[in-house]
This record gives structure tokens, C-alpha cells and sequence, in this order.
């Protein structure tokens, strides 16, 4: 009996240990080895990839080809947002791309054909995405239908339907201020600055919480150095970011200022924290952790799987639609090609190789991010150094390969080390 009295107080007293540095960084060593590897691949791939284009193009690191790197990448970045929800669910959804082309050119013609007010247009325009994502997944989680088909067939649809919405190949034109200003406008410099304050108290408000809950219910909580060095980290690397953005980025300042951080930027970073929060935070998000592990177990335990798939690929349309406005707001017009091209491959890659699992059961929205970031500054290296699309292309994709092969590799690590 006095064994038992003394079994929660040794727990305690082990969850308050502080780990010292040695300890913590053989811990991560140790899970890494394991297979948990989380975005590591592509921070440091983002860090290889900059200092190499840095080096050959010192034009890489001008405040103005900074600011374009966050809305060259932005449409991607949101789509494969969305198609994070579908992968963890192990489905893949091949229309994502041509699905925000649609939602693009609903938001066209609605601003250009019907006049209706810019909010109104955005609205119709991520309903269609809805509306695509419930069909999708009614398609795939009723009638059983497999992704792969499915979103094939439905790639080859969104083509037409796109080229039936801007009239068999035109090109419109969108003049409303307000949807040009997402990818072409900026935050005024103290804006910026109080978005980075407000972001960094949010993290480290957020971290401070999670680890003393963890201490009152006596589990292994993170030790203060190591939130403190998280925090520095991020405030440090985001206090950069918005000094360089706030700089003048206009060749005749004179005519017009190039000034702060993109509008598209808190876009983004709204998404981001508003998805994590749904993953980590929600039953819907570990259901959907759930349903990717293991789907028949999961049914067996009472999750509505069909209801779960549906959301997913509702989430992943709706990001879609996003991404298709942002992508029409940065090209100001619509065209067939809006959608098309190389933009779901980049989506797909950019989950990917930000750690997110093509079986399914793994990722986080902040891997769309990370990847999105690598994909971005890969086309824009490339663009600096003079490389064609062909170059472009095969650099891509042997990322994307290493990235799929790390995360094949490291399923292996982890079921091995499940087995010992």
C-alpha cells in the first residue's frame, strides 16, 4: 500500500525535473532516429537552398525579392494548406489546383459579368469550393469511389468547366481595389510591427500554457530554457523578416513607396493558427489523426469516418478556393490557365516536403508552410540564376522525391522501433 501512495508523487517529481541541454538534445536525437523528424528536412533544406542562391545571386536577399518570395509562393502555400487535411487522411486530391481555377474564375465573373461587391464575390467563390469539396468526398466516402479516380476525373472536368466560365479561353480582367490588394498591397511598417508583437505573445503565451498544464496533470513538461530559446528563436527570425519588409523596396520612392509587410502575410498566418488549433485542439482533428492511422479502427471505436473524409476534402476545396483568389488577386485577371500549370504538383510538394505523410496519420498545416517556403524559393532561385522551366521542374521534383523517400524511411524507423 505505501508503494502505491509514493508512485504519484515520484511522477511528479520526475515531470519537474528540469532536462538539462545534453539530455533535451539526445532526447530529440533519439526521436529523430526514430523516425520524428517533423519539418527538419525542410528547414534545413530551406537554409542549404537560400545560402546557396544568396551566394550565386546576392540579389536573392534584396528586400524587394524578399517581399515577392511570400506572394510568388502564397497560392501554393494556401492550397497545400487544404490538401493537408485529405493526406492525413491517407487521400489525395488531384483537382486542388484546377479546383481554385474554378473558384477564381467564379469570383471573375461574378465581380466583372454580375458587379456584385467584392465580398459577396469572395463568398460565392469559396462556396463553390464547398460545394466541390462535399461532391469530392460524398463521391469518395459513400460510394467508395477511390481519390484517385475521383480527383482525375475531376481534373479533367475543372479544365473545362474554368474554359466554360471565362468564355472558351478569355482573359478577365479584375480592377476591384480591394481583391487586387491581397497579393499586390502592404501593411503600413507599424502595423507590421504590432502584428509581430502581437504574434510573438501569442507563442510564447501559448507555449508558457502547455507546459504548465502539463506540470499540474505531472507530466514531462518542456523546461523554461527551452521555450525561452523557442520564443527568441521565432522573435529574432520574425524581427528580421518585418525589418527587411518594412524597408523601401521602390526603384523611385518619389512615384510610389514599396513599404511593409504583404497583406497576405497575416492571411496566411490567420489560417495557420485557425487549422493548427482545429488539429490539435478539436475532436474533428484527432479523429482525423485517427482515421489516417488506422481507418477500420477507427470505426470500430465510433468515429463517423464518411462524415471525417467529407470534412477533409470540404477543408481541402475550401483552401483551394482561397489560394484561387489570392492567385487572381496577384495576377489581377483570370485566365484558362489560372490553377493549372505546375500548381497542384508545387501544392502536393509543398505538403510533403514539409514532413506531411503520403500514408496518411502525419502532418501539421505549419508542414504546408515550411514547404510552400522551400518550393517558393526554389522557382525564385531558379528565376534569378537564369534557369528555364526545365530546370525548375527537375529541381523540383528530386526534392520532392528525397522528401517522399525521407518519410518512406522514417515510417520504417518508427515501425521498427514500435517492433523492439
Amino acid at each position: 500500500m505505501s508503494k502505491v501512495k509514493e508512485l504519484p508523487g515520484a511522477a511528479i517529481v520526475a515531470a519537474t525535473q528540469v532536462p538539462s541541454v545534453r539530455n533535451t538534445a539526445a532526447a530529440y536525437v533519439q526521436r529523430v532516429r526514430g523516425g520524428e523528424m517533423g519539418a527538419l528536412p525542410a528547414v534545413l533544406g530551406l537554409v542549404v537552398l537560400c545560402a546557396v542562391f544568396a551566394t550565386a545571386r546576392p540579389s536573392f536577399f534584396t528586400a524587394i525579392n524578399f517581399a515577392n518570395l511570400f506572394t510568388q509562393g502564397a497560392a501554393v502555400t494556401l492550397i497545400a494548406m487544404g490538401l493537408v487535411f485529405v493526406l492525413l487522411i491517407g487521400e489525395i486530391d488531384l483537382s486542388a489546383g484546377f479546383a481554385s481555377g474554378v473558384c477564381a474564375a467564379v469570383l471573375a465573373v461574378t465581380l466583372t459579368s454580375a458587379g456584385l461587391p467584392w465580398y459577396v464575390c469572395m463568398l460565392a467563390a469559396i462556396v463553390t469550393g464547398v460545394v466541390i469539396g462535399v461532391v469530392l468526398g460524398t463521391l469518395v466516402a459513400k460510394v467508395g469511389i477511390p481519390s484517385f479516380v475521383v480527383t482525375l476525373a475531376a481534373f479533367l472536368a475543372f479544365q473545362g468547366l474554368v474554359l466554360v466560365l471565362v468564355d472558351e479561353g478569355t482573359n478577365i480582367s479584375i480592377r476591384d481595389e480591394m481583391v487586387v490588394a491581397i497579393a499586390n498591397r502592404n501593411l503600413p511598417p507599424w502595423l507590421g510591427w504590432a502584428l509581430y508583437l502581437v504574434c510573438v505573445a501569442i507563442y510564447a503565451g501559448v507555449q508558457l500554457r502547455r507546459a504548465r498544464s502539463r506540470t499540474r496533470r505531472g507530466l514531462a513538461a518542456d523546461p523554461l530554457w527551452l521555450i525561452g530559446a523557442r520564443v527568441g528563436t521565432l522573435a529574432l527570425v520574425a524581427g528580421l523578416a518585418v525589418a527587411a519588409l518594412n524597408l523601401e523596396r521602390s526603384r523611385n520612392p518619389n512615384l510610389v513607396s514599396l513599404t511593409g509587410v504583404p497583406i497576405v502575410v497575416p492571411i496566411i498566418l490567420a489560417l495557420l493558427v485557425l487549422w493548427t488549433v482545429v488539429l490539435r485542439r478539436t475532436s474533428f482533428g484527432r479523429h482525423l489523426y485517427a482515421v489516417g492511422g488506422n481507418t477500420e479502427a477507427a470505426r470500430r471505436a465510433g468515429i463517423p469516418v464518411d462524415r471525417i473524409k467529407i470534412m477533409a476534402f470540404v477543408i481541402c476545396s475550401s483552401m483551394a478556393a482561397i489560394g484561387g483568389i489570392v492567385a487572381a488577386s496577384r495576377a489581377s485577371s483570370v485566365d484558362p490557365n489560372t490553377g493549372g500549370s505546375s500548381v497542384l504538383l508545387y501544392a502536393v510538394g509543398a505538403a510533403v516536403i514539409g514532413g506531411t505523410s503520403l500514408f496518411g496519420g502525419k502532418g501539421r498545416v505549419l508542414d504546408a508552410v515550411m514547404g510552400g517556403a522551400v518550393v517558393a524559393v526554389i522557382e525564385n532561385g531558379m528565376g534569378l540564376m537564369g534557369y528555364g522551366a526545365s530546370v525548375k521542374y527537375l529541381v523540383t521534383g528530386s526534392v520532392l522525391l528525397l522528401a517522399a523517400g525521407v518519410d518512406a524511411l522514417a515510417r520504417k524507423r518508427a515501425s521498427a522501433a514500435g517492433l523492439r
